[in-house]
């Protein structure tokens, strides 16, 4: 797995925002390879991955993936490959937002290779204050089964942020070609109702309180 460290250190080369950021709609471009790598940029020194079609030389139609998941999905290339894409928040900068981000993510049979979506959120001067990811699928995960699963999270962005950033990693791990795979990536946010997150830290310290008395008694 390419460590997500490699989207802190090539950070200050995706500022340039893509998009303006929407409440309810997908800020990842080109999520589901449907367009080729369009939206997405290659990081220096790695090769990036490529939009490949469904079928035997990676992922049959009839094995495991996105019901709706068209004629593409992304795979690596050489022993690693990533890609990154950004986006400012603009309006929706200093609002309380929930996001949930989603993917399907997979690799070949019993191989070790795989897929990691890594979000960065990024402050007004290109810190990360914060993350969320999604991957690695391992063999495991899949009963060494070819296919492609899908995979959650789910948080509120931490006040500050001003911009996202969005690496997709593969690595592989046996056999020659690089079978880490990723389709229909999502990344959607949505406004916190007022006073949601006051209640959120109010239920979080009553059940610490709540813990501490039984500690005591």
């Amino acid at each position: 797995m390419i460590k997500h460290t490699l989207a802190l250190a090539l950070m200050a080369l995706s500022l340039s925002a893509q998009a303006q950021a929407t409440l309810g709609t997908n800020l990842i471009i080109n999520g589901d390879a449907e367009s080729g790598v369009a939206g997405w940029t290659g990081f220096d020194g790695y090769s990036m991955f490529q939009s490949v079609n469904y079928g035997s030389n990676w992922v049959l139609p009839t094995q495991p993936g996105p019901a709706n998941r068209g004629s593409k999905m992304f795979t690596g290339l050489t022993a690693q490959a990533a890609g990154f894409q950004t986006i400012e928040l603009g309006a929706l900068a200093g609002q309380s937002l929930h996001y949930d981000l989603s993917g399907y993510l997979g690799g070949w049979a019993e191989q070790g290779d795989n897929a990691l979506l890594y979000v960065s959120f990024l402050d007004t001067v290109g810190n990360e204050i914060g993350s969320a990811s999604i991957g690695p699928v391992t063999p495991a995960d899949r009963n060494n089964q070819s296919g492609l699963f899908l995979r959650t999270a789910s948080g509120e962005l931490p006040l500050g942020t001003t911009s996202l950033q969005f690496s997709l990693s593969m690595e592989r791990v046996g056999g020659g070609d690089n079978d880490g795979y990723a389709d229909s990536l999502s990344f959607v946010v949505s406004s916190v109702p007022e006073g949601s997150t006051l209640a959120y830290a109010l239920a979080g310290l009553s059940l610490l309180g709540g813990l501490a008395a039984r500690r005591r008694r």
